[in-house]
């Protein structure tokens, strides 16, 4: 089958490993525009991009693919089928309607929940304990075609969103290679979504860093682990912005002040709001490396009663 595939991020490279290693013949990749990266500002091509120039295939990155601009690129290299996982773009009808299979999207959830840019960050924050990847045939909406297969696995009370990437990436590409399979074979079964158990979530913010100690342990705890790497978990201390790269639920119960140190004793245990504790592993103060919580606290004294967030 001729395929064209389109991804900008990692999460999609192992999706367009899992092609080119395929029968199938990669017709060309469509990735978003090389973007300054860093302090330096230097020109940095997508992941995807990168992979594909590895294998020799023609790589495509239209600014935009509308008014017919996209599918100009689809009558050059005719796809059977357009493959999506992580585009980053909406793509124009006339361009999901040209393949003779049209456009299979790759998504990061167990759709219809957690339709839209952030599937990953929150089935992590919501303290969801599954979660998997869905191959959809794609139309007009966002995330909103036919259910075509489903993998699912799932989450750890201590994995972060970061770990669950690792884990859906490969999972994505299982997948999309079976959906093929089944494509191919003619053993698909499109299954309409239930719009009345769809979500939507939107992109992460910055602001949505600061913890709110008044919240429960457990929303704490998933709040930290949902936002790492980016934009991670943060509190304050002394006037100084604290961030919290990882945290466990404590076993340690208190009737303290939300957000108040209840054991700083080579443990940095903090009170919740509804008397649990969250235990602070990996920390980092503004200005500061960071570190374990047992060694910042050989160098930085926190008075048990000190209360983050003040």
């Amino acid at each position: 089958m001729r395929i064209a595939f389109m991804g900008t991020p990692d999460f999609s490279v192992d999706c367009l490993k899992a092609l080119v290693a395929s029968k199938h013949e990669i017709v060309g990749v469509f990735c978003q525009p090389d973007k300054p990266v860093g302090r330096k500002q230097e020109l940095t091509p997508p992941d995807v991009k990168v992979e594909a120039l590895k294998h020799g295939l023609t790589v495509y990155q239209p600014v935009s693919l509308r008014n017919g601009k996209g599918t100009e690129i689809l009558e050059e290299i005719k796809p059977d089928l357009v493959v999506v996982v992580a585009y980053g773009k909406i793509l124009p009808h006339d361009f999901l309607t040209y393949p003779k299979y049209g456009c299979i999207n790759i998504h990061a959830s167990i759709l219809p929940k957690y339709r839209g840019a952030s599937p990953i960050h929150y089935a992590v924050l919501n303290g969801d304990e599954e979660t998997g990847v869905t191959a959809q045939q794609m139309n007009d909406g966002v995330d909103t075609g036919d259910i075509l297969h489903i993998k699912k696995c799932k989450i750890g009370i201590n994995d972060t969103t970061e770990r669950m990437y690792e884990i859906l990436a490969p999972l994505g590409a299982e997948t999309l290679m079976e959906t093929i399979d089944m494509l191919e074979k003619g053993q698909l079964n499109p299954v309409v979504q239930n719009e009345e158990e769809a979500t939507h979530v939107g992109l992460l913010t910055r602001d949505m860093s600061a913890i709110d100690w008044s919240k429960s342990a457990f929303e704490i705890h998933n709040k930290i682990r949902g936002l790492y790497s980016w934009p991670g978990a943060s509190t304050t201390l002394g006037g100084k912005t604290l961030k919290i790269h990882s945290a466990v639920l404590s076993d340690k119960k208190a009737n303290n002040k939300c957000g108040e140190v209840v054991d700083s004793n080579g443990k940095l245990i903090v009170c919740c709001g509804d008397g649990n504790c969250v235990e602070l592993k990996t920390v980092q103060l503004e200005g500061k490396k960071r570190m374990e919580a047992s060694a910042f606290l050989n160098g930085y004294t926190i008075e048990k009663g000190t209360v983050l967030g003040q």
